[in-house]
């Protein structure tokens, strides 16, 4: 029970907060308008967060946790494309709320259209990203008993899915409505034109 409670206040300061952000801009937002708005004290939102900032990321944060630990329960003999493509749609499988998972489709998409319109967001967002890859690279060279700093391969292979990746929900986000079906769905048809669009001949016969 407490720790329903507690996910509870951190859910309400996170929707606060990106209500707050998405209409009034993130940097003229203060902390004590979060606060009012989730009727929770200043010192309990420091409980949760650090900052602005922190709660700005948290959904995002919580997904790219999802990531790694989905992809740290991959089958072993599974390839390492087919390993993050199966991650990936578990993920977007989680935060869809009739499958209980703790980030809603609705605050990811408030918090993706926030953080790629607001410029001191965007750039933290790509900071966080380089860590993202860099822990999927490790964790795929890990998987295969590659060295990551000898073998190129599985930052070439993290590379390729997050790029593909960023231009989904990209696309997703600009989708007024969208929600968990249509992440996965755009994320299956973009994820499996990879191959062939690096190796396959595009021109006609």
């Amino acid at each position: 029970m407490r720790e329903r409670k507690k996910r509870r206040t951190r859910e309400a300061l996170e929707r606060a907060a990106l209500r707050l952000f998405v209409t009034q801009g993130y940097d003229r937002t203060t902390v004590d308008e979060i606060v009012d708005a989730a009727d929770v004290s200043q010192r309990t939102f420091f409980r949760y967060f650090a900052g602005k900032e922190e709660v700005a990321f948290a959904t995002q944060d919580a997904v790219d946790a999802l990531f790694l630990a989905e992809l740290r329960r991959r089958p072993a003999g599974e390839a390492p494309f087919d390993a993050m493509r199966g991650a990936a749609l578990a993920v977007w499988a989680a935060v869809d709320g009739t499958d209980g998972g703790d980030v809603s489709a609705e605050l990811r998409t408030c918090a993706h259209r926030m953080i790629e319109s607001t410029p001191a967001l965007h750039a933290a967002h790509v900071r966080r990203t380089l860590g993202l890859e860099q822990q999927a690279a490790r964790l795929i060279a890990e998987r295969e008993g590659l060295d990551p700093e000898t073998d190129p391969r599985p930052r070439v292979a993290v590379a390729a899915f997050s790029g593909v990746m960023r231009l989904v929900t990209g696309l997703w986000g600009r989708r007024e409505g969208a929600g968990a079906e249509e992440l996965r769905e755009l994320t299956e048809l973009h994820l499996d034109q990879l191959r062939p669009a690096l190796s396959g001949c595009w021109r006609p016969a």
